[in-house]
């Protein structure tokens, strides 16, 4: 391709929706955004966008296009932190990713992250899928679990995250509360649709109840817990979201085998900058308060 500005224009105006937003990014007239977009689009032979009035949405060349473009602008990024010698300022954009269902907890210390060091500017993904962080897709991970890493990663624990079987008071009005595994027959369950889930709790329920008594089953943990705060069945949930709500009734206490252990994942050429550092300490520092984690 002869231009990279073609395409690092043409990934703004995707990522961002609009003409004007990707000119202010990226320090130019509005016009030359769109020129850019014209001789891409001349170039290739394809529509990468389809313009409406709300702004511009990519095609499906274009999505194809835009998402090379984007791992080779994080690699650049990731490049020029190593190059500009561990990036020795507090600063520019932090990308963190972590599991679903955790954001209550990571949102406000990326908030007071960005208090205290207000030139930092905060991404928060989540997805089913795994980051890289060898691709500078993300400075810092948040995992579950204890799985393989990639050899250049650096793993550190975070937390254990407790978590209880409980069912609405709905639920238990209707179909009476079991007092042990041992009352279960004729009960109701909401677990995981993962049969491979690598959630200690939803592995127990599965290998303690017949396949037929769990009736309801989703992919998204705020799905399953809104389920059993409806009444669908007993289910988990997260002891620091059950702690003194009167609409759900302890089925179970958190049991140690159930816990959940969160881990820090970074890349190691990232590891010591400074920015990353701050905030490994101010999210460690953050932990130490988590309510109903170990």
């Amino acid at each position: 391709m002869e231009s990279w500005d073609e395409i690092r224009t043409a990934f703004q105006v995707a990522r961002l929706g609009t003409v004007s937003g990707a000119a202010d990014v990226l320090g130019v007239h509005h016009a030359t955004v769109i020129r850019h977009i014209d001789a891409l689009e001349r170039r290739l032979g394809v529509k990468l966008f389809q313009r409406h009035a709300r702004g511009y949405t990519p095609t499906e060349s274009g999505r194809d296009l835009l998402a090379v473009a984007q791992t080779t602008e994080e690699q650049f990024a990731h490049l020029v932190s190593r190059i500009k010698g561990q990036g020795e300022t507090v600063s520019g954009e932090l990308v963190v990713t972590s599991i679903a269902g955790i954001a209550d907890l990571l949102t406000p210390v990326m908030t007071s992250f960005q208090e205290k060091w207000p030139d930092v500017r905060v991404r928060f993904l989540t997805d089913m899928r795994v980051f890289r962080l060898d691709y500078g897709e993300a400075h810092v991970a948040i995992r579950a679990g204890s799985g393989a890493e990639e050899p250049d990663n650096v793993v550190q624990p975070l937390t254990r995250m407790k978590a209880g079987l409980y069912a609405s008071r709905t639920y238990v009005e209707r179909h009476g509360k079991p007092g042990s595994e041992a009352d279960f027959a004729g009960h109701r369950f909401v677990c995981s649709d993962n049969e491979t889930t690598r959630a200690p709790f939803h592995r127990w329920l599965r290998a303690t109840v017949q396949p037929d008594q769990i009736t309801y089953a989703a992919t998204e943990p705020a799905a399953l817990e809104r389920a059993v705060r409806q009444g669908a069945g007993i289910g988990f949930i997260m002891a620091m979201r059950a702690a003194d709500d009167p609409g759900l009734v302890e089925i179970l206490p958190s049991r140690a085998e159930w816990d959940s252990a969160l881990r820090i994942v970074t890349h190691v050429d990232l590891h010591r900058t400074r920015k990353v550092q701050a905030f490994l300490a101010h999210l460690k520092d953050a932990a130490k308060d988590w309510k109903f984690c170990a």
